[in-house]
């Protein structure tokens, strides 16, 4: 059989517009590169980096020749564990760190011929943990445990973007996610807030029975000015008018009854039946 008459077999025939196919695909693919939303692409051509990063998009590249390197810049999520931080009183304290940090764009060739795409966050943790060892220091450990953990994430991230200076990795923010004390230490944190909420709780009831002595004594004064405008106003004629009101009143009653006065007031003795 010859070649002629292998061609004209559909079987080979399918093979070989399969090969074709496969072939021209993955040309294809090899000369298109992506890059995709969240990164830009640094162009590599014959060892030679370019000086102009590619921003998202399609582009044609010759594969032998050309190789686009992507360089991500959206915000990165890195976590770190630092085992031994030194604290003021000399204690050694574990934690573990979210570190919030991008690439900026226009330093993306800069990244990658200075540092490398992976080593970026290599020289992060590096930084992170100098500048924690230099926060943490000035910081007793109960502090680590408490609400100023947020002030010592702030304090971190500013002295890391000193020491990154302008190597194009921006350091967003710091957050310090546990803390792991020395054995004993969280007892005497516990006991010590416990005994402030109690002192908080006692400086409550004395303020509470301080409102209430002055309330009282507020009270009593408004009775006694009370008691000194009735005194005032009430003499002797007033006294005597009233009573002669009264033994009117008690000689229109019907009931048999005995009453005697000295003039002013009546004193009544009723009969009972």
């Amino acid at each position: 059989m010859g070649l002629n008459s292998q061609i004209e077999n559909p079987k080979t025939m399918r093979t070989i517009v399969f090969i074709t196919a496969a072939m021209i695909g993955f040309s294809a693919s090899s000369c298109i590169k992506v890059v995709r939303q969240g990164e830009v692409g640094v162009k590599r051509t014959l060892g030679k980096l370019k000086p102009k990063e590619l921003p998202s998009g399609s582009y044609l590249i010759n594969p032998f020749l050309t190789r686009v390197i992507k360089v991500p810049v959206r915000t990165i999520n890195l976590p770190v564990t630092l085992e031994s931080l030194p604290s003021r009183e000399g204690l050694n304290v574990q934690a573990e760190f979210s570190v919030l940090f991008h690439i900026r764009p226009e330093s993306a060739v800069k990244i990658v011929e200075t540092l490398g795409v992976d080593e970026g966050e290599e020289v992060i943790r590096n930084v992170l943990r100098s500048a924690a060892a230099n926060v943490t220091a000035r910081h007793d450990a109960k502090d680590l445990h408490t609400a100023q953990r947020d002030e010592i994430g702030r304090d971190i991230a500013k002295i890391m973007t000193e020491l990154l200076g302008d190597r194009g990795l921006v350091v967003e923010a710091i957050l310090l996610k546990s803390i792991r004390l020395p054995d004993g230490l969280y007892q005497s944190i516990e006991q010590k807030m416990q005994a402030e909420q109690e002192a908080q709780r006692m400086e409550y009831v004395l303020q509470k029975e301080r409102k209430e002595a002055e309330r009282k004594i507020i009270e009593a004064q408004g009775i006694n000015t009370a008691q000194k405008i009735i005194n005032e106003n009430l003499n002797e004629i007033l006294i005597r008018y009233k009573g002669i009101e009264a033994m009117r009143e008690l000689s229109k009653s019907q009931n048999s009854k005995v009453i005697i006065t000295n003039g002013n007031m009546p004193f009544i003795m009723q009969d009972e039946e």
